[in-house]
């Protein structure tokens, strides 16, 4: 569980909360690795829908998932993942956000801290009991300090009776290292 990559400690948390048939969420499509890794955990019945608000990141996953064969499994949608309810009717049992900006892309381009909480709400609104919402902050960028302490503070404001709010950090490294936020719905 414990990985040198971060998003490999988030994968293996996430792995354990998903079934093959499960609809899922990749909030923050990026390079599409998180694409890929729910694609091959929901397996040929499940589901997965990535959001995105550039089109390189929408063609980067499209990419990736085609030639893994894994594209059938996978709705892309060029949407910010605030408006997630505009395309999900169903409930969700995973939703994976990666913030901050795309590594290979433009670094003026970053997730914003209202679109964000608001896309955490409604995440939460189609959440399954026992889902997981996990969120990876990076906020070693311009705004992306603003970002991580309203999504912190978000976070900590929600019922303890209904969820459960984890977050790990790195004591020992870089200034600025990423934090993951876990939210368990109980």
């Amino acid at each position: 569980m414990f990985e040198p990559k971060i998003t490999d400690t988030v994968q293996g948390i996430v792995k354990t909360y998903i079934n093959e048939g499960d609809t899922v969420i990749d909030a923050t499509i990026g390079n599409g690795y998180d694409t890929v890794f729910l694609a091959e955990q929901v397996g040929i019945n499940g589901q997965v829908y990535g959001f995105d608000i550039q089109d390189i990141a929408i063609r980067s996953t499209k990419e990736k998932l085609d030639e893994r064969k894994l594209l059938n499994r996978v709705t892309l949608i060029k949407d910010s993942h605030e408006c997630v309810k505009d395309h999900i009717k169903s409930s969700v049992k995973v939703a994976m956000f990666n913030l901050g900006y795309l590594p290979s892309g433009d670094k003026e381009i970053i997730t914003k801290p209202e679109s964000t909480i608001k896309a955490i709400k409604n995440m939460l609104d189609i959440l399954e009991k026992n889902g997981l919402i996990s969120i990876i902050s990076y906020y070693g960028h311009e705004g992306g300090m603003i970002e991580k302490n309203e999504v912190n503070k978000y976070l900590g404001e929600l019922n303890n009776k209904q969820y459960d709010v984890i977050s790990i950090a790195y004591e020992n490294r870089k200034m600025n290292a990423p934090i993951i936020y876990l939210v368990r719905e109980k």
